[in-house]
């Protein structure tokens, strides 16, 4: 079938394109969204239910700003559904004074002049007992930091997109798009659909979406981790904030037991196996991933069991700096992408789908978005 034209069609429907709907819906736009599968799903890199969210950003102190903006549009997502999706527990990060985490964190709080509290290892075993810091790393703690509730934030960007007229075009998948007089044709499973503009939020997807970039995206498949606890002092409701480590080139992270019983979360940031199709993986649990967390609890978490909950996987899609692509199709005013977030996106998803409405309605951002332009790899 071929349907009426809408205004905007995005192309992906997890954390950034769920948000970009809502916002364009907020708008009174003609929008709709396109999901391979029903979501919230365990299929791409927006489920495993929390997410850490931070402000002193060690990737690069220009996320900074947006992390800022997306911390307010998170509060009025709440405000606006009634749900409570962000959960200000705190985090410890750990690592050594010459490493990549805590330098980059420390001058990004300087920068911006955020809050962080920098503890001696024994100040830090002190007001935190439950976990082990080695004698030679610095540690910091981020008070205005904790988890995001994932499907719960998908699932209230879609609801709220679709109370304000949206679409959300699900169990459908995307062969391709094209350009087509005044706009663009995409055809699907369920036949084509005609849009004016277009976003591309399509997660791994975007190998596929986006090739004519040709920016050599990586598709990683990570694995996530809940495991029994025997010390009541993990527990979210007995103070225990979300940590990420690094040690010898290896980072690891997490989240207290949030829910009794529920388990602790862990994963490793580092590492992963590089896939060749998103949509043709092994979900199972690997030996080795479950042979190293195993080892990190062993010695940063000693109060965790050896008892293994629950397992998910998800996908990392990472760019050669491991920065996102995000901003204007090179050429085209008329496509909006946002693509290879690189392991560390979903805490920027509210900005991140506003950032994508106002490209794609006025041209243009009022957020630093350069360095993360679509054709940097080009140049």
């Amino acid at each position: 079938m071929t349907t009426a034209p809408y205004d905007v069609l995005i192309l992906g429907a997890g954390g950034v394109g769920s948000s970009a709907l809502y916002q364009l819906a907020q708008r009174g736009v003609r929008v709709a969204a396109i999901d391979r599968f029903q979501p919230p799903h365990i299929h791409g890199s927006s489920h495993g239910e929390t997410r850490i969210i931070r402000q002193a950003y060690f990737e690069h102190p220009s996320y900074v700003p947006l992390l800022q903006r997306s911390y307010e549009l998170w509060r009025e997502l709440e405000a606006a559904s009634d749900r409570s999706l962000y959960h200000e527990t705190g985090l410890l990060e750990i690592g050594p004074a010459d490493g990549v985490v805590l330098p980059g964190v420390v001058r990004a709080a300087e920068q911006f002049q955020l809050e962080i509290d920098r503890l001696t290892p024994a100040e830090a075993a002190g007001q935190f007992p439950q976990f082990v810091f080695p004698v030679d790393h610095w540690i910091v703690f981020e008070r205005r930091a904790g988890y995001l509730l994932v499907e719960d934030c998908v699932s209230t960007f879609l609801d709220l997109a679709q109370q304000h007229g949206a679409d959300l075009i699900a169990d459908t998948e995307v062969f391709a798009w094209r350009r087509d007089g005044n706009g663009f044709c995409v055809s699907t499973s369920r036949g084509e659909y005609r849009t004016a503009k277009l976003i591309l939020a399509g997660g791994a997807g975007a190998t596929q979406l986006c090739a004519e970039l040709k920016v050599p995206l990586r598709i990683l498949r990570k694995h996530l981790h809940w495991y029994a606890i025997d010390d009541a002092r993990l527990r979210e409701s007995d103070g225990c904030p979300c940590y990420f480590f690094e040690s010898a080139g290896s980072y690891f992270y997490g989240f207290p037991e949030i829910v009794a019983g529920g388990g602790l979360k862990g994963a490793e940031h580092s590492g992963g196996d590089e896939l060749k199709s998103p949509w043709d993986y092994d979900h199972a649990a690997d030996e080795i991933d479950q042979q190293r967390i195993e080892a990190f609890f062993g010695r940063s978490i000693p109060g965790v069991s050896r008892k293994s909950l629950r397992h998910e996987t998800c996908l990392y899609t990472v760019t050669p700096d491991e920065n996102f692509l995000l901003g204007l199709w090179p050429g085209e005013d008329r496509v909006a992408v946002a693509a290879g977030l690189s392991g560390h996106g979903f805490k920027f998803a509210a900005v991140l789908g506003e950032a994508l409405a106002d490209l794609i309605v006025t041209g243009q951002s009022l957020l630093p978005l350069e360095f993360l332009a679509p054709d940097r790899f080009a140049r």
